[in-house]
């Protein structure tokens, strides 16, 4: 039996591969079946500046957008309708994982500047109860501003997999997590099942050091320098042990007896920014148990070509937590780099998503103008 390559091993140990991005050349040509059979992907991200610019240069969607804008005009609608069809040809292979990964469905930014988990009343022939819609959709990345915020109301029909940004800080990451068992504890009081939820908090990696290291590069003195490309990883890890510890509670045992799923940690934007550190340095360090690491395609090359594999999530608390005092000592405010770059993640979603609906309605004036 051929060994096997280091995503694989990967895989084995318990953190799930997804790959950033979709498009539908990957879908058509097979190279994405092939890169769940070689490179273990058992899942995608998507995101609307993907989604807008697979719209507006090309010609790859106009036969479906025509279809639908017989019927509907909102451009929102139909940015949901092409990415309901666009998933259609999305299944993962069955899994070769003990766990459960959940619906295998690619996940897509919603456009909502506020996530929330909120059951909502529906009359279907008389029936008016909140309830989780089974249906598989297209599930929407919300942007955490605020994250925590309105989100124990239980959870939005229609909603198989939910993904919260936990921002970047571990203090948002608490409130996320607090959101989402008081929504399956809502769900179970409800009489819903909680075994069909499954949920991620996303937390943005390299973008951590990026921000850092150029307040450490003004600061410009040898012990500040010292501190670049380590607040990242150390944010991580210490997202990671608050994880395990919110989900080993007594209150979140009682529901997981129901058959409630915990909320992982998903590293996102995992690729190195900075060419002076390891290619797969996002992807080393952050290896645990029950963990998603969502990679751009040239990261999983150059992990299936030179990537170590160990679990290193749970090593080096102590100097994570060390970190951040060296990082106030030098005049890097942590609360501060977190805030900066959830406000530009926010922005820079919600200028994406508005994008999409505009190539969407110019493409609508393009058709009807030919």
């Amino acid at each position: 039996m051929p060994d096997k390559t280091p995503l694989q091993e990967l895989s084995d140990l318990g953190q799930s591969v997804w790959l950033d991005y979709l498009s539908r050349q990957i879908l058509e040509n097979g190279h994405l079946a092939e890169m769940m059979e070689r490179d273990a992907v058992v899942g995608v991200t998507s995101n609307p500046t993907i989604f807008q610019k697979a719209i507006a240069e090309g010609d790859a969607y106009d036969e479906q957008l025509r279809e639908l804008l017989e019927h509907e005009q909102d451009a929102k609608e139909i940015f949901l309708a092409l990415s309901a069809a666009r998933q259609a040809g999305l299944q993962a292979p069955a899994p070769r994982l003990g766990r459960v990964e959940g619906p295998r469905r690619l996940r897509l930014l919603g456009g909502r500047s506020r996530p929330r988990l909120r059951p909502r009343r529906h009359d279907r022939g008389g029936e008016a109860a909140p309830r989780l819609d089974r249906r598989a959709e297209p599930v929407r990345e919300d942007p955490g501003d605020g994250a925590g915020a309105g989100l124990d109301r239980g959870f939005h029909r229609r909603r198989p997999l939910d993904q919260r940004h936990a921002d970047l800080r571990t203090e948002r990451h608490r409130e996320v997590i607090e959101a989402y068992i008081r929504g399956v504890e809502r769900l179970v009081e409800s009489g819903g099942d909680p075994s069909a939820v499954y949920s991620v908090a996303s937390f943005f990696v390299s973008r951590v050091d990026t921000e850092a290291d150029k307040r450490l590069e003004a600061i410009g003195s040898e012990q500040a320098l010292a501190l670049r490309g380590r607040l990242a990883v150390a944010n991580a890890k210490l997202a990671y042990r608050q994880y395990q510890e919110l989900f080993q509670t007594d209150r979140w045992k009682a529901l997981e007896a129901k058959g409630a799923h915990p909320q992982r940690c998903l590293w996102a934007s995992t690729s190195t920014k900075n060419p002076e550190y390891r290619d797969v340095l996002y992807v080393e360090e952050l290896l645990g148990p029950d963990t998603v690491n969502t990679m751009p395609e040239e990261t999983i090359v150059a992990f299936q070509d030179h990537g170590r594999v160990a679990v290193r999530l749970t090593e080096g608390l102590e100097e994570a937590d060390r970190l951040l005092e060296e990082l106030r000592e030098v005049g890097v405010d942590y609360d501060d780099v977190t805030r900066v770059l959830e406000e530009e993640g926010v922005q820079k979603f919600s200028d994406s998503f508005r994008e999409l609906k505009q190539g969407i309605a110019e493409k609508r004036n393009a058709f009807a103008t030919a």
